[in-house]
């Protein structure tokens, strides 16, 4: 049985040039905490060198899990690091967008909250196309799910793993947010949002665009059906 407080999954998608700047400012800044952890990058869809190079970074660091999948997808990279991870709360986030001191300080107020979800609401985006896209996305989300957030897809999200463990997890693809986030109110849990500045992307580049986000607004429909 593990004794890691938290377990923190970060999908890495063609990222092989970020992933040693990724692993170094993930490390320092975790090992700063009092509360044992694990990090779980899962490489997915992608095969390039970071496999090889996060090996290299982390072979003397039990506290480093790495796992590579064949299939793209980021629900089904964040499922995966679900099902293996072995902390009392389960964070997974955007790595390529995500300020690591936001992170730290909200693992730090999921462990006296461990009966809600605490999950962040970028409160700034980087061009007018993707917030008016936000918006009609949302907008979705609360007419069909009634889910009271404003950001959906918002990461970091931490999660209890006790919370988690009451419901499957069926999204592979970028629906898996507003599935959580709809099962979780479903079940009458508690959600807390964070407000996070979010204008640019640390590594990488986005993979959304207009044809994936129009697949994600019809992919609500759908998911409907199953929830």
């Amino acid at each position: 049985m593990s004794n890691n407080l938290y377990s923190i999954i970060l999908p890495a998608y063609k990222q092989e040039n970020q992933i040693s700047l990724l692993y170094e400012t993930y490390v320092n800044a975790l090992s700063l905490l009092s509360d044992p952890w694990e990090l779980i990058f899962v490489i997915n869809g992608q095969k390039d060198n970071s496999q090889k190079i996060l090996e290299d970074l982390s072979k003397h660091d039990p506290r480093i899990k790495i796992h590579y999948l064949e299939k793209g997808g980021w629900g089904r990279a964040v499922k995966y690091g679900v099902s293996v991870a072995t902390g009392e709360f389960i964070c997974y986030t955007n790595s390529a967008r995500t300020n690591i001191d936001d992170l730290i300080l909200m693992l730090k107020y999921a462990k006296i909250n461990d009966k809600a979800i605490i999950k962040a609401t970028r409160i700034v985006r980087e061009s007018f196309f993707r917030k008016f896209g936000s918006i009609l996305y949302n907008f979705g989300n609360r007419f069909l799910f009634k889910t009271p957030v404003w950001d959906v897809n918002g990461t970091p999200k931490i999660i209890p793993r006790k919370m988690l463990d009451l419901f499957e997890i069926v999204s592979d693809d970028d629906l898996i947010d507003a599935e959580i986030m709809a099962r979780c109110f479903k079940s009458k849990m508690m959600i807390i949002e964070i407000p996070v500045i979010s204008t640019t992307r640390i590594s990488g580049k986005s993979t959304t665009n207009i044809r994936s986000a129009f697949k994600m607004y019809w992919g609500l429909f759908k998911l409907k059906k199953i929830i």
